[in-house]
């Protein structure tokens, strides 16, 4: 959205912005990661122990706490990396750059953000989510690559569906970020489809360093907030923000 109003985002420059994009995201990571260390450390270690001790099947709820979240972890990252490969040239096109998707998006997740709140029983922790349901909530991940939704919206938004606390829900989308944000950054970097550093590589550098700065900050602010509140506050962002772009663009006060 920033890129379109500043007028860096054209046509030409599409598959461009969405590497960068998709760069800048490992400040992001790193925020992650900083933020979440001793968790992710604890997990990676109880994965491996688990499988060596119980194997992955028949009987995963033998699991520890750690390493099932782990294992959740991984299971819910299948749809959106089954996604990125198949759907790479839609994701690099001109289409998830469009003022238009992104506004009515923004609307439709906030609808959807507020019924969840609706009917929600916020009762469940992260580590309660079953098998299928970390699948769901990976599946509400890969419907992220449509511009406006928000990776962690719909997310958070699959995860009070499925009846989780309003924290529990985004400590599960932050930790679900990682290996999608990092694999995502890392092909992009490495790919020769489309060039991150043509908008300069000092300005990738400057921007992932900014990300990580924000992505900490928000993390920290975000989960203290939805310990006590709920989640309305972005249910009303995202509705005058969606009117207010659709309004721009029907007016022709910007390009779409």
């Amino acid at each position: 959205m920033f890129g379109k109003f500043l007028g860096i985002v054209t046509a030409e420059q599409s598959a461009a912005w969405t590497a960068f994009i998709a760069v800048i995201q490992l400040g992001t990571l790193a925020a992650v990661v900083m933020y979440f260390f001793k968790e992710l450390i604890q997990m990676t270690l109880s994965v491996g122990q688990d499988l060596k001790k119980h194997g992955l099947l028949p009987k995963p709820r033998e699991w520890s706490v750690e390493g099932r979240l782990g294992l959740l972890i991984i299971v819910g990252t299948i749809p959106i990396g089954i996604a990125g490969v198949l759907l790479s040239d839609f994701i690099h096109g001109v289409f998830t750059k469009n003022l238009v998707v992104i506004g009515s998006s923004l609307i439709v997740l906030a609808l959807l953000l507020w019924l969840a709140e609706r009917i929600a029983s916020h009762t469940r922790e992260e580590g309660s989510l079953s098998w299928t349901e970390a699948l769901l909530v990976g599946i509400a991940q890969a419907l992220a690559l449509i511009p406006g939704s928000s990776r962690s919206g719909t997310t958070i938004t699959a995860g009070l569906f499925l009846g989780l606390k309003r924290q529990s829900a985004a400590r599960f989308s932050f930790l679900l970020s990682v290996p999608a944000v990092l694999a995502s950054g890392v092909h992009e970097i490495l790919s020769l489809d489309a060039n991150p550093f043509e908008f300069g590589a000092m300005n990738v550098l400057m921007a992932t360093a900014v990300s990580a700065v924000s992505g900490y900050l928000a993390i920290a602010w975000l989960l203290r907030f939805l310990n006590k509140r709920t989640t309305l506050v972005f249910v009303w962002y995202r509705l005058l923000l969606g009117a207010v772009l659709l309004f721009l663009v029907f007016f022709n006060l910007v390009e779409p």
